[in-house]
């Protein structure tokens, strides 16, 4: 990859951004494509989000990805929302035009999307638990009360954001009846056919054993986990430990990517390239 004075900047803002392997998928398309284009990792800590983002504008960066913890906060300092975006009440994409910041949420459908390319799974009329309710949480739940469940059940370690989110999401979807709980699913896992980890909780270097019990689902019953790093979470250890079908963080964040990518570029990169330097990667790092 040649960088010079033209090459357009594009990157990710987190904390941590350690562990991503963004840069790899998007670096690797862009030089496949012939692209002049650099994703570059930022380090963003939660007291220097607003001036990050002045910088944003400042440097010409023609857009950022935004992971944990900033998904939500980041709102706050743009010009404008994508309709999905604002819906959900979080930005993973933020695209620069001539100093204009958009947001964009591609979390959402980048989930969807891998949860059919690799599972085959309908919502529709289904009995489905969340676990999470911050900025990924938000996407995945949204995403799926799309597609008209019979049951929705969030679950997070502070109740009282599940009710809100489930407050917000029962006004625009109210064929599907939506429950909030704190993390003790029991009651709801007789009957779950998906039950989705959209929290950090499993990520390499954090906290050991999965972030809830999940003796009890049905054996034809779905677990998914979004965390990517790595692909056999805890969680999904678990669940294959309990011969459950799993559905693994990579490919969510693989279509959410190529989402993103388009909104920068405007053009359609190959999932099966992206998918495969996502792998090689994660066997690098």
């Amino acid at each position: 990859m040649k960088i010079t004075g033209r090459t357009k900047v594009v990157g990710i803002f987190g904390d941590p951004v350690e562990h991503s392997i963004s840069p790899f998928i998007h670096n690797a398309s862009f030089e496949a494509m012939g692209l002049d284009y650099v994703y570059v990792p930022f380090r963003v800590r939660k007291d220097r989000l607003s001036h990050c983002v002045d910088a944003i504008r400042a440097l010409d960066i023609k857009g950022v990805n935004v992971t944990i913890p900033h998904k939500e906060a980041i709102m706050a300092y743009l010009d404008e929302l994508d309709h999905e975006a604002e819906e959900i009440g979080a930005v993973n994409t933020v695209v620069n035009t001539r100093g204009r910041l958009k947001g964009y949420n591609t979390d959402s459908q980048g989930y969807l999307n891998s949860l059919t390319e690799e599972t085959g799974f309908n919502p529709t009329g289904k009995n489905i638990v969340v676990i999470g309710a911050g900025g990924a949480g938000r996407a995945v739940v949204y995403g799926l009360a799309k597609k008209k469940p019979r049951r929705l059940v969030i679950a997070n370690r502070t109740p009282e954001r599940a009710q809100a989110l489930a407050r917000e999401v029962s006004k625009k979807y109210t064929s599907t009846e939506l429950v909030a709980t704190g993390l003790n699913i029991k009651d709801y896992l007789g009957d779950c056919h998906l039950l989705v980890n959209a929290t950090s909780v499993g990520m390499q270097g954090g906290k050991k054993g999965p972030v809830v019990s999940i003796e009890g689902l049905p054996e034809d019953a779905i677990v998914s986990d979004i965390v990517y790093k790595p692909l056999d979470t805890p969680l999904i250890a678990e669940a294959e430990r309990l011969g459950l079908r799993v559905h693994r963080g990579l490919g969510m964040l693989v279509h959410q990517a190529a989402l993103s990518f388009e909104l920068w570029t405007g053009k359609r990169p190959s999932i099966d390239a992206m998918r495969f330097t996502a792998v090689q990667s994660m066997e690098a790092l």
